[in-house]
């Protein structure tokens, strides 16, 4: 009998708003898998739907990490070694736009607007990786995944500045990769299908993307969350210890289609 691929395992998963976000499914993948999970939340608002869906966790971390302020993101890994000593996995599902910039034209992004999209989906990434680093070297290296979306690199119709601080995002993803291999630490990205979570309804016309793809993916249906979180869960485990710097996708094959 196998055991659990992550059985044993500690890892940090940022960005679990609700029970039907993306990084909720990854949680319970990881879970079930064996691994202990420490959540976060940015700002009180968040904090009670985290507090409550860890209490489905064994042995849960709560930490409160805002991207946007560095000494937040100091606090928290330092919490966290503090909890865990080590980690051996870190996964990335932040992303933020002002909800204006989702709706009009890319034109008129404004240069706040464009700033923040960068600095909360995009420098992120790097921010979380260089701080999470020391943990994942205690036990000798480890895996980091972000959440990213096939408008990095093709239009999709109000996806905006997302889809641009996505293309920074999946450029980080290789950088990263290439900085941290040495430490053993690998950096993969996972380019989901469009998924109808709260902050996705927030895209001007989402509905209608969510109807193209099934209409024009070759599976013909949408991307179920599980999805998504079996394929972190292959990332995350030693079974992908040959593979960093990729984006994988995972979209029913949309994105092979030229028309």
């Amino acid at each position: 009998m196998t055991s659990p691929l992550l059985e044993g395992k500690k890892g940090i998963i940022l960005g679990v708003a609700n029970k039907r976000s993306i990084a909720w499914a990854i949680t319970q993948a990881a879970a079930a898998a064996g691994a202990r999970i420490a959540l976060t939340f940015q700002g009180p608002r968040l904090e009670e739907n985290v507090r409550k869906l860890a209490e489905n966790l064994d042995d849960p971390v709560v930490l409160p990490c805002d991207v946007a302020e560095d000494q937040q993101v100091e606090d928290c890994f330092r919490r966290l070694g503090e909890e865990m000593g080590s980690i051996d996995f870190l996964v990335h599902c932040i992303a933020f736009a002002n909800r204006e910039d989702l709706a009009g034209e890319f034109l008129d992004t404004s240069r706040e607007g464009y700033r923040i999209a960068q600095e909360v989906s995009s420098y992120s990434l790097t921010l979380l990786a260089r701080a999470a680093a020391p943990l994942l070297e205690k036990d000798g290296g480890g895996s980091i995944v972000a959440l990213t979306y096939l408008g990095s690199e093709r239009v999709v119709p109000h996806y905006n500045v997302m889809g641009v601080a996505k293309a920074a995002l999946e450029s980080s993803i290789r950088y990263l990769a290439s900085d941290l291999g040495k430490r053993d630490i690998r950096v993969n990205g996972i380019s989901a299908g469009p998924i109808s979570t709260l902050s996705a309804r927030g895209i001007s016309g989402f509905t209608k993307v969510l109807e193209v793809v099934r209409d024009k993916a070759p599976l013909h249906r949408n991307t179920d969350p599980a999805e998504v979180a079996d394929t972190a869960l292959f990332l995350l485990s030693r079974m992908s210890r040959g593979i960093t710097g990729e984006i994988l996708f995972v979209d029913g094959g949309f994105h092979i289609m030229g028309m």
